[in-house]
């Protein structure tokens, strides 16, 4: 090699090393890959060159022609397919230089309208024995074949292309990771908000509204509406529709469940998704195209192996819903279907309730209140009878009836106290909460109070502690005034270092605690509940004739692992 030669050699290979420096900073592939294409051919002469991407299965998954305008390249039948010398270098995993395509046995011929070429040099890029891809260049300028320096100068360039590559391809994978982990973050936060709003709801209406227009959102529908099942049949009306589109589901506020396309998903156990052309709702198929909508899906809400509601969600997009969207659409489903059953066992639970507190009260006041003023009735009777022939056992009688009424008007105020609500009022102390209610239930029973505490070691308690100790005061002064028939009810709180106690006796009739349960349960249990909700205790003494005593506790302290309420 001449001097000359040699020195335009290395003038070749420092601005190959410049370009190169360059090519490896860029992390986008499609800019890397045209960008070695464009050099190869400018570093060689070439008229034509190109670039080839081999795939994880050794397929050529890309080509980029660099010499032909687009419609040559649209002319030409079908892209490479990794056959003659291109198949050559890809197994043989060198370099190869010819004068004349045309004429090597390697050759496969061109495919119908491509352009003739002649001289040919095709490099491997490799990385750690790896084929990536091939630099191809085809009709050398103002030569008849390529030279072994162009052949050395590529060979470098496949090198730098190589590092080129494997930078766009980790860059790609990093990017990619990070946007499906930006996905999966921004899923269960809708799946938090989702659950929080479910346990908060308190009745079925806000669920609903606090459930579908995130999700609408989140999913970019178009329209939605979720239908609940009616509890006692197969119907589903519409209970709210969200997004631009979503007015149109009004039309169709009910269905069954062996009705239409609706019916059928909701049967399954899976979302259902077509396209709307698919529906055979003939009403429905057209309002979804006038607006635009090219696919729907339904998602049954199912809780306990049962579909309490469906999901109707359609977008204008023409892309099936992705395995993610499904999946995530099915935890969501679960998710509302389960919020939808509870919140009506929770309905049916105090409806429960009420029937049974309203059965409790009307056994009270039949066995009590009703016997008493059918007695006033009868003593009222029998003093009209005897009014004219004994006058004195008349006035006696009627005398009898007024101490009846005034006993049965104390019983009635009694179940007043025990029905009315009661809360702290504002910032009221708890040893003046108390005070309210003895005053309150000395007024309504006339039997004597007293109320021993002082203010000291209530400050700081807990107001869902001192809650609990004024509800079960109140408790205990309801029951004594309907079965105590007391003289004294003293009520004390005192407290230690570490619990509040509070102590409601009576010297009232009392009552053997294993045969009179029926009496007090419903007190009782009200009292247990509230007190273990803070974690505290409490206990009842009773014995004919000796009165009662309700002894209750809550530590002064809330518990790390307390629930809210």
């Amino acid at each position: 090699m001449t001097l000359l030669a040699r020195e335009k050699l290395e003038e070749r290979l420092a601005a190959l090393h410049r370009a190169s420096l360059e090519l490896v900073s860029d992390l986008s592939r499609n800019n890397v890959l045209e960008r070695i294409a464009h050099l190869a051919r400018e570093q060689a002469e070439a008229r034509y060159a190109a670039i080839g991407i081999i795939n994880k299965e050794g397929e050529l998954e890309k080509f980029i022609p660099i010499g032909m305008d687009d419609e040559e390249i649209a002319r030409i039948d079908h892209p490479p397919q990794g056959l003659g010398l291109i198949g050559a270098i890809h197994k043989e995993k060198r370099a190869i230089r010819v004068p004349e395509i045309s004429n090597d046995p390697r050759s496969a011929g061109f495919p119908p309208h491509h352009p003739p070429m002649h001289s040919f040099l095709g490099v491997p890029i490799m990385s750690a024995g790896k084929l990536l891809g091939q630099i191809y260049l085809t009709d050398k300028i103002d030569a008849p074949e390529f030279t072994e320096e162009d052949e050395r100068v590529i060979e470098i360039l496949a090198a730098y292309a190589a590092v080129a590559i494997e930078n766009s391809r980790l860059y790609a994978s990093v990017v990619s990771r990070d946007q499906t982990l930006t996905q999966q973050y921004t899923d269960l936060a809708l799946l938090y908000q989702l659950a929080h709003s479910a346990a908060q709801a308190a009745d079925m209406e806000t669920q609903i509204q606090e459930t579908l227009p995130p999700v609408t959102q989140h999913f970019s529908f178009a329209a939605s509406a979720i239908y609940v099942r009616e509890d006692e049949n197969d119907r589903f009306n519409l209970s709210m529709h969200a997004g631009e589109a979503g007015a149109l589901f009004a039309e169709f506020n009910r269905f069954q469940l062996d009705e239409g396309f609706f019916g059928e998903a909701a049967r399954g156990d899976y979302p259902k998704e077509c396209s709307v052309t698919e529906i055979s709702a003939d009403v429905l198929r057209a309002r979804l195209q006038e607006a635009g909508l090219e696919r729907i899906a339904c998602t049954p809400l199912r809780a306990s192996n049962r579909v309490v509601g469906l999901l109707v969600a359609a977008r204008k997009s023409t892309l099936p819903l992705s395995r993610r969207e499904e999946d995530l659409l099915g935890t969501i489903s679960t998710l509302a279907g389960t919020a939808i059953e509870s919140i009506r066992l929770k309905e049916h639970s105090r409806r429960i309730a009420i029937l049974e507190e309203r059965e409790r009260i009307g056994m009270d006041l039949h066995d009590g209140v009703i016997q008493s003023i059918y007695s006033v009735g009868l003593a009222l009777d029998y003093a009209r009878l005897v009014l004219e022939e004994d006058p004195k056992a008349a006035r006696q009688k009627i005398n009898e009836a007024i101490d009846g009424l005034n006993s049965t008007i104390q019983d009635i105020r009694a179940y007043i106290l025990d029905l009315r609500p009661r809360q702290l009022r504002g910032g009221e102390t708890l040893t003046r909460g108390l005070q309210r209610l003895l005053d309150e239930f000395r007024r309504n029973v006339k039997t004597k109070t007293r109320l021993a505490t002082s203010e000291d070691g209530f400050l700081d308690l807990p107001r869902r502690h001192a809650l609990a100790v004024f509800h079960i005061c109140q408790e205990s002064l309801a029951n004594a005034a309907k079965h105590a028939q007391a003289n004294l009810v003293e009520v004390q709180l005192w407290a230690t270092d570490e619990r509040v106690y509070l102590k409601v006796s009576d010297d009232g009739c009392g009552f053997e605690i294993d045969k009179t349960t029926a009496a007090i349960g419903h007190g009782l249990s009200n009292m247990e509940r509230r007190v273990r909700k803070v974690g505290g205790e409490v206990s009842i003494t009773s014995k004919p004739n000796q009165g009662t005593t309700v002894l209750a506790w809550v530590p002064r302290a809330k518990a790390e692992n307390q629930n809210s309420a």
